[in-house]
């Protein structure tokens, strides 16, 4: 019978001690946020008329702080002379650069270095520029020699 009792508080104490163990290691995880952005001329400000899209997802690791930034686009007036993440603001309001997604030019004037569709990059973000993207203040940003303030736009959304 005492053999018996050990046993059941022997396993009762590894149940409680995994279950303390598992609240623990959950709490701790670091949350993925996604994110979305249809990458287009009329959400340029102020809005052009070429014929060029775009798309953008994304996702920001809270606890390493990365925002991963996967994008393509299509249709645009000439080459990319510059791609950029820019903020904070809302829709309709314009911000200057946070990251480049394209290589800055190496001295003013130089040619562009040529921008790929598909792209991809990632960037740390410091605690206030997380606030500012979960608040949506961020967009991307896709410029070419036609439109150098900006040929497309798309403000970065939870999806």
């Amino acid at each position: 019978m005492l053999q018996t009792y050990n046993r059941r508080s022997i396993l009762g104490y590894c149940t409680a001690g995994a279950a303390a163990l598992l609240a623990f290691v959950s709490r701790g995880q670091a949350d993925t946020t996604k994110f979305t952005a249809a990458l287009s001329p009329s959400s340029e400000v102020p809005p052009n008329q070429t014929s060029g899209s775009g798309s953008v997802t994304a996702s920001y690791d809270s606890g390493t702080k990365m925002f991963t930034l996967n994008g393509n686009y299509s249709g645009l007036s000439g080459p990319v002379t510059a791609a950029h993440i820019h903020g904070p603001a809302e829709v309709g309001k314009n911000a200057g650069v946070l990251f480049w997604l394209s290589q800055k030019p190496a001295a003013q004037g130089a040619p562009p270095t040529p921008f790929p569709s598909p792209f991809q990059n990632t960037v740390t973000l410091t605690d206030d520029q997380a606030s500012d993207l979960m608040s949506g203040l961020y967009y991307v940003n896709i410029h070419t020699q036609a439109n150098p303030g900006g040929e497309l736009r798309g403000q970065l959304v939870k999806a």
